[in-house]
C-alpha cells in the first residue's frame, strides 16, 4: 500500500472511520418555515412531536443566511446567525443542530457538544444531531460518552432508525462487527429508504477489512444492480468517499480521483475528500492544484491539523518557505508529538534557500534538528513516511561542514602594535621589527634609528658609579 493510503487510513481511522460518518461535521440540514410541512425524508429521519418542526419566519430567515454564509465557508457570520435563530425559537432542533456542526467546525468541541445535546433534549432521535454528537465524539476517542449518547437517545426512542444506526456506529467502533451489522439492519428493516444505515453496513465492512463486502453494499448506494434495483444514494458523498479509500487501497488511482472529484460536486465542504484529493497531487509534485483545494479546505475546517500540515508541505513545493512554516510551526504547537510535522520542517529549512529571518548555517542547524527530533519520534519509519531521515541528516551535516569551511579564519586577538621607540626592555638585539616581512626581506618602511633610553646617560653626561642605576 503506498504512502498516501497508509495515511489516509490513519487519517480517517483518526478524524472519520471511527465516527459516525466518513466526514466532518455534515453540513446544516435545511429547515422550513412555519408555512410549510417537512419532507417525507426529514420526517424518516426525525419525528419529534414534542419540538419545534418549523421556524418562525424570522428565524426562517436567519436560518436560511446561515446556510447561506456556512455554503461560502463564513463560519463566524454563521454561527451569529444560527445563534439569532436559536434565540428567536428555543425550541428549534434543527437550528441547535446546524449551530453545533458550525461550532465543531471552528473547533470549539465542548460548545458544540453542549449544542447537539439541547437539540437531543428536543428531539431524542433527529439524526443530524443525533449522529453528529456520535461522530464528534467517536473521533476524540471518547467512545464511552458516543455510547451514552447513543443509549439515551434510545431511551427515549427505541425503535427509532436514526438511534438503532447510531448504536450501530459505536458497535463497529468497539470492534463489535456482529453487532453493529444486526442494529444496521433492524434500521432498514424499521425504515427499508434509510441510507445512514446502508452506508453504516457499509463502513462496518471497511472497518473489518471486509474490502469486497464493502464495495458490493457502496456499489448498492451508487449504482444499483439493475433496473429491478436501482441506486438507493447516488449522489451520496460519503459513499464516494469510502469507495475512493478502497480504490486508493487497491491501486486503482484513477478510479478513486474520480469518486473524490464525485463527492466534492455534492459537498464542496467535504474536508476528507479534499485532503485525499490534494495528497495524491502533492504525490506527483502537483502543488499548483493540490493548494486552492487545501486553502479552501482550511476556509471550512479552521483547526484541522492534517490539512495545516499537508498545506504547509504544498507552499514549500511552491517555495513559499515562510508560508510553509507558518502551518507547519501551528501544527507543531498543536500537536508536539506529531512527527511528520517535524520530517516536513526539516525539508524547509534544507531544501528552501533563502528561508527568511534564518541565516544558511542556521537554516541547516534547524534542519538537522527538525529530522532528529523526528527521528526520536518515528525511529521505525514506514516507506514514503520519512524513511529517508538519514540520508537527510547526512546531507544536512555535510551542507553545514561546506559552510563551515568556506567561513574566515577569525582575526587574531591582538596584534602587536608597531613601536615608536626602541625594541623595549629585554628584547633581543637582533629580533626583527614587527613589520618585517617574511623570510627575511626587507621590511616595507625603514625602521626608525635608535634612540638612547631614558635611563640610559646621554653622552653630555656622566657615567653612573658601578653598581648604581640602570645595567647598560
Amino acid at each position: 500500500m503506498n504512502a498516501v493510503w497508509k495515511r489516509a487510513r490513519v487519517m480517517l481511522a483518526v478524524m472519520s472511520i471511527a465516527g459516525c460518518s466518513a466526514t466532518r461535521p455534515r453540513p446544516p440540514v435545511s429547515a422550513k418555515p412555519a408555512s410549510a410541512k417537512p419532507a417525507k425524508q426529514q420526517a424518516s429521519e426525525s419525528r419529534a412531536d414534542s419540538a419545534k418542526d418549523t421556524l418562525s419566519p424570522e428565524a426562517a430567515r436567519l436560518y436560511a443566511a446561515g446556510l447561506e454564509s456556512f455554503g461560502k465557508a463564513d463560519l463566524k457570520t454563521a454561527t451569529t446567525q444560527f445563534e439569532q435563530a436559536v434565540a428567536l425559537d428555543r425550541g428549534a432542533y434543527r437550528a441547535l443542530a446546524a449551530l453545533a456542526v458550525v461550532l465543531e467546525r471552528r473547533g470549539q468541541i465542548d460548545r458544540a457538544l453542549e449544542t447537539y445535546r439541547a437539540a437531543l433534549a428536543l428531539a431524542p432521535d433527529y439524526a443530524p444531531a443525533l449522529s453528529g454528537a456520535v461522530r464528534m465524539l467517536l473521533a476524540a476517542g471518547r467512545v464511552g460518552d458516543a455510547a451514552v449518547v447513543a443509549h439515551s437517545a434510545a431511551a427515549k426512542a427505541p425503535d427509532s432508525a436514526a438511534v438503532l444506526t447510531a448504536r450501530a456506529e459505536v458497535s463497529s467502533a468497539r470492534g463489535d462487527s456482529t453487532t453493529a451489522q444486526q442494529l444496521a439492519q433492524k434500521a432498514l428493516k424499521k425504515d427499508p429508504d434509510y441510507r445512514p444505515a446502508m452506508l453504516t453496513l457499509a463502513r462496518d465492512h471497511y472497518r473489518a477489512r471486509r474490502l469486497d463486502l464493502a464495495l458490493y453494499t457502496l456499489k448498492a448506494i451508487l449504482d444499483g444492480y439493475g433496473e429491478e434495483n436501482p441506486p438507493r444514494d447516488k449522489d451520496n458523498p460519503d459513499a464516494h468517499v469510502l469507495r475512493a479509500l478502497i480504490y486508493g487501497e487497491r491501486g486503482r488511482r484513477k478510479a478513486a480521483m474520480e469518486e473524490l472529484g464525485a463527492a466534492l460536486a455534492t459537498r464542496p465542504d467535504l474536508v476528507e475528500a479534499r485532503l485525499l484529493l490534494s495528497a495524491y497531487m502533492l504525490e506527483a509534485g502537483n502543488a499548483v492544484e493540490a493548494r486552492p483545494l487545501l486553502e479552501k479546505a482550511l476556509e471550512y475546517d479552521p483547526s484541522n491539523v492534517l490539512v495545516h500540515l499537508n498545506l504547509g508541505d504544498a507552499y514549500r513545493l511552491l517555495g513559499k518557505p515562510k508560508d510553509a512554516l507558518d502551518h507547519l510551526q501551528w501544527v507543531s504547537r498543536r500537536e508536539e508529538t506529531l512527527a511528520k510535522v517535524h520530517y516536513n520542517i526539516g525539508l524547509v529549512y534544507l531544501l528552501s534557500a533563502p528561508v527568511p529571518g534564518v541565516s544558511e548555517k542556521e537554516a541547516i542547524e534547524l534542519a538537522i534538528r527538525s529530522f532528529e527530533r523526528f527521528r526520536k519520534l518515528a525511529p521505525r519509519a514506514a516507506r514514503g513516511e520519512g524513511d529517508d531521515v538519514e540520508d537527510l541528516l547526512a546531507r544536512a551535516r555535510n551542507k553545514k561542514a561546506i559552510l563551515e569551511a568556506l567561513e574566515p579564519p577569525p582575526a587574531d586577538a591582538a596584534e602587536e602594535a608597531p613601536a615608536e621607540g626602541a625594541a623595549g626592555e629585554g628584547a633581543p638585539a637582533d629580533a626583527a621589527p614587527a613589520n618585517a616581512a617574511p623570510g627575511g626581506q626587507a621590511p616595507a618602511q625603514p625602521a626608525p634609528p635608535e634612540q638612547p633610553s631614558p635611563e640610559q646617560p646621554s653622552p653630555e653626561q656622566p657615567s653612573p658609579e658601578p653598581g648604581k642605576g640602570s645595567t647598560p
